[in-house]
């Protein structure tokens, strides 16, 4: 399974090449894609309307939108659930009202949108191709980059717990065993809730981490011929580099006979900050268009060539 992430600065065109390389992928295999930008223009690509579970456009083709208020309030709750459980001993303290303002925090998007991403790269293995329509720069950086940040601050919470446990373990040799009722009573690492969650955790992210920086992961990065899309462009491939996700394609949209020159100045630029990607341009009266009668109108240019 191959899984692709269209990305770029609001309003480049991200959607339209996301559902233009899905609908050309699906000609010959099975395509999922699905939509984790706010604005959701996929539904409006394709004439029709969406939810959170995926539907059948064709065939071969299935269309998916993901709610991020929805998925951060289902996110949210089942870690509250998860230290409410843990943390039993504290109810006196009335945690109810420090996990009021949790859906406030920073990363609450991030780590919402990177949990549904993992849940359909696992459960989604029947597809040939996902492709993941992405939200605008900085919100795309932010939840590629959480896998990595998130292992090393796991890790440090990893060896805490450990030294935690070996005071309690201390503790139990002086002054006799332990009442084991509640979780954080545990000395024994084997025994510890909290540590086995962590290294669950460890886990899933080591995986995840992998997968985006594998072979089979590519990200698409769609810019306009203007200074601002090169410049936000630029950036982006700048992150990616630091965190070492494979960036396949660059693709300039909406180049007309007005803007070629500037078009051919953008990608030059754009080949020197991301030397050896190869560029697509996408004229702007060839762009897709959704139809109410149900039918996907195709631009000449296959833009899936260099993804296959």
């Amino acid at each position: 399974m191959k899984i692709l992430f269209f990305t770029g600065k609001g309003g480049v065109g991200k959607s339209t090449m996301a559902a233009a390389a899905a609908w050309q992928l699906s000609r010959k295999s099975r395509v999922l894609i699905v939509s984790l930008d706010p604005a959701h223009n996929l539904g409006d690509i394709f004439g029709v309307a969406l939810q959170d579970n995926k539907s059948r456009y064709a065939n071969t083709l299935f269309l998916k939108e993901i709610d991020l208020q929805k998925l951060s309030r289902e996110y949210l709750q089942r870690e509250i659930n998860v230290l409410s459980g843990t943390y039993k001993y504290l109810q006196t303290l009335n945690l109810d009202n420090y996990f009021s303002v949790l859906k406030y925090s920073p990363g609450i998007e991030e780590y919402a949108l990177l949990t549904s991403i993992e849940k359909i790269i696992s459960n989604e293995t029947d597809f040939d191709y996902i492709i993941f329509d992405t939200p605008p720069t900085g919100l795309t950086l932010r939840f590629l980059a959480l896998p990595r940040v998130t292992i090393t601050w796991i890790d440090r919470l990893i060896q805490i717990r450990q030294k935690i446990l070996e005071k309690r373990y201390t503790i139990h040799r002086i002054r006799g065993p332990l009442s084991n009722e509640e979780t954080v009573l545990n000395y024994s690492e084997k025994d510890d809730d909290i540590l086995k969650r962590l290294r669950k955790l460890n886990n899933n992210y080591q995986a995840l981490n992998k997968t985006l920086q594998g072979e089979n992961c590519s990200i698409i990065l769609v810019f306009n011929p203007d200074i601002l899309s090169l410049k936000e462009s630029q950036r982006l491939i700048e992150g990616l580099n630091d965190l070492n996700l494979p960036l396949r394609l660059l693709i300039n949209n909406k180049v007309t006979d007005e803007n070629i020159e500037m078009a051919a100045y953008i990608e030059k630029n754009m080949s020197k900050t991301a030397k050896d990607i190869p560029v697509d341009r996408v004229l702007l009266s060839k762009t897709l268009l959704g139809g109410k009668d149900g039918k996907l109108y195709d631009i000449p240019e296959d833009i899936t060539s260099n993804l296959l």
